[in-house]
């Protein structure tokens, strides 16, 4: 009977997969292929212009233990794209399985990617494992940001048990130049009041600014700019040559307005990181 029960629950589980590539046509961005499946939509609202805005959507309401799900975002040469959801992605309670998703972004050269979705909601004794591999082409930039929130605390949620993967790698001309990866698991409430995790908050987020221009110069003002919209959310100084990046643990009470500030700061400062023509 046990067994019968697993294959049951084996068999209701949500697979999603969504492709979708970009080309740039008369100097507007539009969509050349698109690939949809299971319960995971794309879809791109507005007029044609120099920016397109892709939206996803999981129509299976949220993320179970033991569902799959994987995006593939390619960015054509000389093609700017922004990718957002329709809602915050929710993670639910598991009985054992995890939930996997598994992204991957390729960006041409002249390119310009900017993934914001937006912030996950893990409940208590949810299992989350994620993958983001991005591929930048010389030339190419990017901006991605993530927040992870632990239970709704308007609600009364606290995430005492659970598990979080997360791995980030992103290479540019087959070359690591970003690499992050993540593990809370079991007691997490715990875990966050740590000062080296989240110091007490309820968030994680990270800010990941990659522009075209490799030598480095002219980033720093700019990163200051974003550090100071952006202390709450924990951004740090530059790392290193080109990154700029968001470090995580938000220890704000309300960790979506400080993330979606220190986003759109971000947003506004990639074009005065490129390279100058």
């Amino acid at each position: 009977m046990a067994a019968k029960r697993g294959d049951i629950f084996a068999a209701n589980r949500a697979v999603g997969h969504v492709a979708l590539s970009v080309k740039s046509v008369d100097g507007k961005t539009r969509r050349d292929k698109v690939h949809e499946a299971g319960s995971l939509r794309v879809r791109c609202p507005g007029a044609p212009a120099e920016e397109l805005e892709a939206v996803l959507i999981n129509t299976a309401g949220g993320v179970a233990g033991g569902d799959r799900f994987s995006l593939e975002i390619a960015a054509g040469q000389g093609t700017r794209l922004v990718v957002t959801t329709a809602a915050a992605e929710k993670v639910y309670r598991t009985l054992g399985p995890e939930s996997v998703i598994d992204v991957k972004l390729d960006v041409a050269g002249g390119a310009a990617l900017a993934w914001l979705p937006q912030e996950a909601i893990l409940f208590d004794r949810a299992r989350l494992s994620r993958s983001i591999e991005v591929n930048l082409a010389p030339g190419a930039r990017l901006l991605l940001a993530e927040a992870i929130v632990f239970g709704r605390s308007g609600m009364g949620e606290v995430v005492k048990e659970g598990a979080l993967f997360d791995r980030w790698r992103v290479r540019r001309d087959g070359k690591l130049v970003y690499a992050e990866g993540v593990r809370l698991d079991g007691e997490i409430a715990q875990r966050l009041t740590e000062t080296a995790v989240a110091k007490g908050g309820i968030a994680v987020a990270t800010v990941l600014i990659i522009p075209s221009r490799r030598d480095g110069s002219g980033h720093p003002r700019a990163a200051r700019s974003i550090h100071r919209r952006g202390r709450r959310l924990g951004l740090e100084r530059p790392c290193g040559g080109a990154p700029v990046c968001g470090r995580r643990g938000c220890v704000t009470p309300r960790p979506r307005a400080c993330y979606d500030r220190a986003a759109r700061r971000a947003s506004a400062h990639l074009d005065q990181l490129t390279e100058r023509r």
